[in-house]
């Protein structure tokens, strides 16, 4: 369990210097557009799969500070991983959102969002990206 500050300082880090923002131009990518009806969150992720890997994971747009740490974390955690092994983080990710049991050691930094789920209205800032991700993965599958 991390504290409260250093869970602060992990996100204003991501938020600040996001390592995974950028716009990409590469018909190569899939990409999902996610906005928020609530807050400013309006963000496009975009994807590069390599057979069954994840070869990167970029994303451009306006994001709040939860949004644009948290794509950003799991960007990181699911580049250069099998689709499987990102499906597994990304279905973490969502247990530890909805307070079901999760491996804390797969979710690395993503664990600063542990208490998301007891602020309501931050849980879509917190997901969006992800659920972007989750689409793309979906829509990589089925092709």
């Amino acid at each position: 369990m991390m504290d409260k500050e250093f869970k602060r300082e992990i996100m204003m880090d991501h938020y600040t210097h996001p390592r995974n923002k950028r716009e990409v131009n590469d018909e190569n990518y899939l990409k999902k557009h996610n906005a928020s009806d609530s807050c400013i969150d309006d963000i496009t992720v975009y994807m590069l799969f390599d057979g069954d890997v994840v070869k990167d994971v970029a994303f451009d747009g306006v994001g709040c500070t939860i949004c644009t740490a948290s794509t950003d974390i799991i960007a990181d955690l699911i580049k250069d991983k099998t689709i499987e092994e990102a499906k597994e983080i990304l279905r973490n990710y969502y247990a530890m959102v909805d307070e079901e049991e999760y491996d804390e050691d797969i979710l690395e930094e993503a664990n600063a969002f542990d208490t998301l789920s007891k602020q309501a209205n931050r849980i879509k800032c917190g997901t969006i990206g992800i659920h972007a991700m989750s689409d793309i993965i979906k829509q990589y599958e089925e092709r």
